[in-house]
This record gives C-alpha cells, structure tokens and sequence, in this order.
C-alpha cells in the first residue's frame, strides 16, 4: 500500500481497505487511517474535488462507491457526494464554520449486487476559518457609576465584545479603545478621565477631578476590533455616572426660631426648621435628620421626605402654669456618615413660648396611690402635690367613710387625721379609698374634677395576743404523754404581726414542775413534769406573737388536777371515796361529819330567823301595811355593805345591782325592829349645799292602782333634787309598792289577813341576792 498525498492540482486516491500480508499464511491487519480532510469555509469553487476513494477490489471486478452521513443524507443535507465509478468525494456548495464546523461520514465498497465488498470506511471533514465575521458589542451602550474624587486607577466597569470566528484563530483575537469622551455637562472638564485595558476591557480612571458638583457624567466612545487590533472593527458607546458621596453637612437658614403653641394639646406641627444640604439631592447623602439635643418629652421633630425640613410637633401637652417657655436646641445631621473632616454639625436655637388658656383642674394620677402602715401617726403627710393647681381653686375631700384623712384646701396636701383601722368595714383587700375633689372657682361654672385617693394600708403589731383558756382540768388518772391542758392564743392583728405564737412559764419556779409543748404556730400544752393526783394551781403563762416588734401578755392560768370521768370532768369527792377499793380513811370520814354538823346548824339558824320574821309580820299587820296609814315614809339608803349588825335598827340592807331608777326595794316598815341588819352610811352629795330643806315628797298611796307610775315618778323627781339624799345613782328605797301590781308581789305584803297560805318559793328564783329573803321566808 502507497503512501496517500495531495498535489495542489489534484488530489491523489486513498486506499483506506488495503491489507498487508506476511509468511505462508494471509492475515488480515488493521484498515489505514484515513487523515482529516480539511476544507476552507466560503469556497467559491463549487463543485469542488475533496478526495478519492478506491478499493482492491478494483481489480477482480467492479465496484460501486456509496457515501453516507451528516452533509449526505442526513442534515444539512446535499452538502458532499461521491462519484459512484471513480470514488471521487465532492463538496456540492460553499460550506460556513460558524454554522458547522466538521462532518464525519462513511464510505462504502459494494459490488454490483449490492454485496459489501469491504467493511465501512469514515472519512472526517474539518472546515476551516475565514475572518469573515466583526467583533460585536454585547450592549449597545454601557451604563457605570463611580464616586466623585476616586484616586486615579480606580476600576470603573468592564465592557465586553463578542466574534463568531473560530475562537482559536487571529480572527477572534480582540483588542478594545476609546475614541471619545464627552462629559456632562458639556466642557466642564476637558482632560482625558478614563482609560481602557486593550485585552479585557476594564475602564478605569486615569486622572483626578471627579466632582460631582462641576460634572455628573461621562459619555465615552469605544471601538473593537479583531485581528488583536489590526481586523474588522465596531464602535459602542459607555455612560459613566458620578456618584455623591457625604462631603458636605446639612447647614441651618437661619439659626434662630420663634414659635407659639397652646397649653393643654397636642400640636402635630408646631412649625418647621430649614436645613439645606448640597449633596445630590434626593439622595441619601442629601437626606438629613434633625434631633432636639435638650429633650424635656414635650416636643418631637421629624424630617419632611420632600423638602428636607424639620417639623417640630408637641408630643406632651404643655402647662402655662409650670413653665412658660422653652428654649430647644435642633441639631441637623445627615443619616450617612460625614466623609469629610473639614465639615463641622450645625445646630439652630427654637424658642418655644406656651400660650396660656382657662382650663380645668387636672389630677397628675387617677387613682392617687399611697402605701402607709395603719398605725401611722396623726398629722403625717400621705400625699402633696396631687394636681394641676391653677389660681382660685379648692380642693376638698367629698367622701371619707372612716373620717381619717384631711386635706389643705389650698394645696390639696393629704394629711392623716388620725391612725387607721385595717378591720374597719371600710377596707377592702387592705385598701382604704376616699375622694378628692378640686374646683376652679375663677370659672362662672365652677368647674371641678374628682380623682379617688387609693391608701394602701399594711398590717403593724397593735395588739398583743391573748391566752385562751384561763382555766382548765388536768385529768390525773391519764396516761402521762396525754396529761396536760390546752392552751391556744387570739390576736387582733392579722398575719404576719400574729401568729405563729410563742408560749412559755413566766415563773422559773413554776417552771421547774411544769412546761409547755409547743404543738403548732397556734397551740400548745401545758405540761406538769412531776405526778400529781389533785389540786389547784396557778401557772403564769407568756404568750407572745411573731410581729415586728414582737408583743406578749401574761395570764395566770388555773388549772384543777383532779380524777376525771368519761367526760374529762373532775370526779365528785364521794364518788372518789367510795370508788377507791381502799375504802374510808378516818380523816376523810371526819371531814364528812364536819360537813353535816354545820349543815345541821345553819338550818337551826334559818328556822329561828323565819320565825322571828313572821311574827313581827303578824304585829304589823302586812307588809306593806304601817303602824299608821298616815306614817308612811320614805327612805333612801345607800347598799355598799353584805352583812348586818345589831346595831342598824331602822332598815334592811340590800345590795341592790341595778340602777335604782330600774327596781323599787320594799320599804323600811317591811323589816322588823328585832330583826333589821345594820345600814351603811349614805354618801353626801356634792352637787347641792348640806342640811338645806328637803322637799315634800308624795305621803299618800293612789287610790287608782294604774296612778303608781305617777306615784313613782313625783317620788323619784323629789329625791332627785333633795340635796340631803345620796347622789342619784345611789339604790332609792320606798317603802310603798303600790296595789295592783300585774307582775304580782314578792309575798303577801299587800294582803291583810294571814300570811300562813302565801307562798314564797318564787323568791329562790331570784338569784343569791335574794337568798337570805327567800330563807326567812321558807315555810319550814
């Protein structure tokens, strides 16, 4: 097989199916490669001759070259054939690199048949570039920014450029320039500002200058050209932007202000305060942002979005009367950070004078809160300076259930009348409330406002706690860790100035025989430490709270150690003897017998006195009968003595404990001679001079029984301005009862025949003051 080659003439035939043989024996060795067929794009030589293809089987017979592929019969289409006698491979129309770049085909050797004479062969076919296409802008026009006095080299914005030739090749090498530069406005700066880098487009900055304030923009003219420079060529265009940056500060025009506003509102644009910035404006160099440097919570100031103004509003409702004028420093910044160190903040003065009207009174708080404990001392101040206090008012507290506050009417200084109760009705979950009032007396209408004053109380250690019980029984006859009594505590105050309570002995010799446990914070007992079958005892107890200061009483408590029944209760003393399996000791029966001789002896007494009452009764005629209807006196004694004594001949001692006006005693002549108890001497009155005439008081009994209330009233008149008499409070006796009386008589008195059926025995219900009566009169 010969070695394939091309003359510029014509090119030479390929044998891409020859074999190689070797030795006895044929073997088939592998196809020749075929090189790429390379094919310049745009070739106006149409048909034009690509190669020759043969096979050895030429020379055995005929053969018939087929071609198939990409530019054959599969799209595009119509682009290569091949001469089926000579083999012969042809471009049919001029072929375009952007649009393909190479094809890859096979060839056929087949016999007349249609029998494959030789396996397929495949045939590459490069296209190759021609300059044929010019660099492009990607943008018809660049659009960059850069800060105003960026330093020279500062990289502003790439601009880039596109060309379909092969990439590869010189025909795509590009190489960037700019060509002009206009700057806006017009001539306002004439020296060159940018640069451009040849191979990657990067505009920078080549010079100082770029003030904002003497130009805004560039307008640059660029060209592209392939070849690195030296091929086609396009222009386009860039716009490069100056950006501002904050080197100038907002400055105040003017400096001073003057401003009015109305007590008691709020003014959502009191006035406006000018700043001018020379950044760009509407941008955020040129936005600024005004500050009160004095706030006193009254006034605030915001920026108008539009004119960069600052609006002054009063944000708290002012008062004439606290202060009339107000003197505000506004500082103006801008919310960018300054750049510049040679621009300094500027500020402006605002005088703001309040104007003033007639208002109404205004509480500061509603409620008015006040913590005090209830203890609190009389005259402390709780609260001052209440509320707004214009001229001619008054203030004046309109409700205090308890009548414990006071308050100054001309500057409404709450002050405590007295202490507080915190278990008053009036207190509710510890809070005692109250009304304020104020009137403003320089209005025709009066007009007032009220406020409710909230006083708070807490608790203080007023009262000390008290034992409870006093007295008590100890059952001896227990079990020893079940002996003792029961002691607990009441308090008036309320936790935590009350319990949990502390109890102990008073006596330190007390204490060496009995103790006190402690159960819980309320109770305790009280414990004897040594055995003890009876008695009576006296044990001084402390009790005291868990207040701060803390308080304590003491108490004796008597407390009776005895036996106890099923009940806990003392055993009577027979029930102790005959209940004891010791029987009767002799001393005990010897008290027994004391016992029944002086009972024997005071019923003897009682007989003998009984009988010497009814028969002075029986001389007298009644009771309430004298000697003579004519004799009837009146008595006034004084009751301060319990017994009697031969010596007191005139009238019965009674000691009377209600108050005389309430009770009428029987009557002097009610008494026998013989038998009459002392009389005790009768106080003097201090209210009238001595031994002055005493007057005339009423001799003779009604004759109408329901005349007795007048009875009894002239006579009680009549002792009341005796001055001879005792005090009026000292027990009256008379000695007429009056006839007819509903509640019926003590005994007989007003009978006038025999006492020897009436009965006295309603008298032992009268009580032990009318014992010793009920005894002398004991049928018996």
């Amino acid at each position: 097989i010969s070695r394939v080659t091309q003359s510029d003439l014509k090119p030479a035939a390929l044998y891409p199916w020859r074999h190689r043989s070797a030795g006895p024996q044929v073997r088939v060795k592998r196809d020749w490669i075929i090189p790429p067929i390379r094919v310049s794009e745009n070739s106006k030589q149409v048909p034009e001759d690509l190669v020759q293809i043969k096979s050895d089987k030429i020379f055995t017979g005929e053969v018939i070259y087929m071609l198939e592929g990409p530019g054959v019969d599969q799209d595009p289409k119509g682009l290569f054939e091949i001469d089926e006698k000579t083999g012969w491979i042809k471009s049919k129309m001029p072929l375009d690199r952007e649009k393909h770049k190479s094809f890859k085909l096979k060839a056929f050797a087949l016999s007349p048949s249609g029998e494959r004479l030789e396996s397929p062969t495949t045939i590459e076919i490069y296209v190759l570039d021609q300059n044929d296409h010019r660099p492009e802008f990607t943008q018809k026009e660049f659009v960059g920014t850069i800060p105003e006095f960026s330093v020279p080299g500062t990289s502003v914005m790439q601009v880039t450029a596109i060309d379909s030739d092969d990439p590869m090749t010189e025909n795509a090498a590009l190489s960037y320039f700019i060509v002009g530069q206009e700057s806006i406005p017009p001539h306002s700066i004439n020296k060159t500002m940018f640069g451009i880098n040849n191979k990657t487009g990067v505009i920078y900055t080549r010079d100082v200058g770029l003030d904002r304030d003497v130009v805004q923009s560039f307008k640059l003219t660029l060209q592209v050209a392939d070849m690195s420079g030296m091929g086609l060529t396009s222009t386009g265009r860039a716009i490069i932007h100056i950006s501002d940056i904050n080197n100038h500060a907002p400055k105040f025009h003017p400096t001073m202000y003057n401003m009015n506003a109305m007590e008691n509102k709020n003014i959502a644009e009191l006035g406006r305060v000018n700043a001018t910035d020379k950044d760009q404006k509407g941008g955020d160099n040129w936005k600024i942002k005004y500050t009160i440097v004095n706030p006193s919570g009254h006034f605030a100031i915001r920026t108008d979005p539009v004119s960069n103004q600052g609006i002054i509003s009063v944000a708290k409702p002012l008062d004439y009367e606290s202060q009339a004028e107000y003197r505000l420093i506004v500082k103006a910044e801008n919310e960018v950070r300054l750049k510049s160190p040679y621009e300094q903040i500027h500020s402006a003065t605002v005088t703001v004078r309040v104007m003033n009207e007639n208002e109404a009174p205004v509480f500061y708080k509603n409620p008015i809160k006040v913590t005090v404990a209830e203890s609190i001392v009389p005259g402390t101040v709780l609260v001052s300076d209440i509320a707004h206090d214009p001229d001619n008012s008054k203030f004046e507290i309109i409700q205090d259930p308890e009548s414990w506050l006071a308050i100054n009417h001309a500057t409404g200084q709450i002050t405590a009348k007295r202490s507080f109760n915190i278990r008053s009705p009036h207190v509710r979950n510890n809070i005692y409330s109250a009304i304020v009032k104020i009137t403003l007396f320089s209005d025709a209408d009066g007009i007032s406002a009220t406020a409710t004053l909230e006083v708070s109380l807490w608790e203080t250690n007023d009262y000390p706690p008290v034992l409870i019980p006093l007295s008590g029984t100890v059952c001896s006859d227990q079990d020893r860790d079940k002996l003792g009594l029961l002691l607990s505590a009441v308090d008036e105050d309320m936790s935590p100035q009350a319990d949990p309570f502390t109890f102990y002995i008073g006596d330190q010799n007390v204490a060496a025989n009995w103790t006190i446990i402690t159960l819980n914070e309320t109770h305790a007992v009280l414990h004897p430490l040594i055995d003890i079958e009876k008695g009576e005892f006296s044990i001084p107890v402390v009790v005291s709270d868990s207040g701060s200061p803390s308080l304590s009483s003491n108490a004796l408590v008597n407390v009776t150690v005895c036996p106890c029944d099923s009940f806990g209760d003392c055993k009577s003393y027979t029930a102790a003897i005959f209940g004891t399996k010791m029987g009767i000791s002799f001393i005990a029966l010897m008290i027994i017998m004391g016992c029944i001789a002086l009972l024997l002896f005071l019923i003897v007494l009682a007989v003998a006195v009984n009988g010497c009452t009814r028969q002075n009764i029986r001389k007298g005629g009644g009771l309430l009968v004298g000697v003579s209807d004519d004799d009837i006196r009146d008595n006034v004694f004084h009751y301060d003595e319990q017994g009697g004594g031969e010596e007191d001949e005139d009238a019965f001692n009674i000691d009377f404990l209600r108050n005389p006006r309430d009770m009428v005693p029987p009557p002097a002549s009610f008494f026998p001679q013989n038998c009459s108890l002392p009389r005790g001497k009768q106080p003097l009155r201090k209210d009238a001079p001595h031994n002055l005439p005493s007057p005339t008081y009423p001799r003779k009994p009604p004759g109408d029984p329901t005349d007795i209330e007048d009875f009894i009233n002239v006579g009680l008149d009549a002792a009341d301005n005796d001055p001879n008499v005792p005090p009026y409070d000292t027990a009256l006796i008379y000695d007429y009862e009056g006839d007819g009386s509903v509640a019926g008589s003590l005994s007989s008195i007003a009978s006038m025949g025999s006492d020897v059926d009436q009965d006295y025995d309603y008298l032992n219900d009268w009580g032990p003051r009318f014992k010793k009566l009920a005894n002398m009169y004991d049928p018996r």
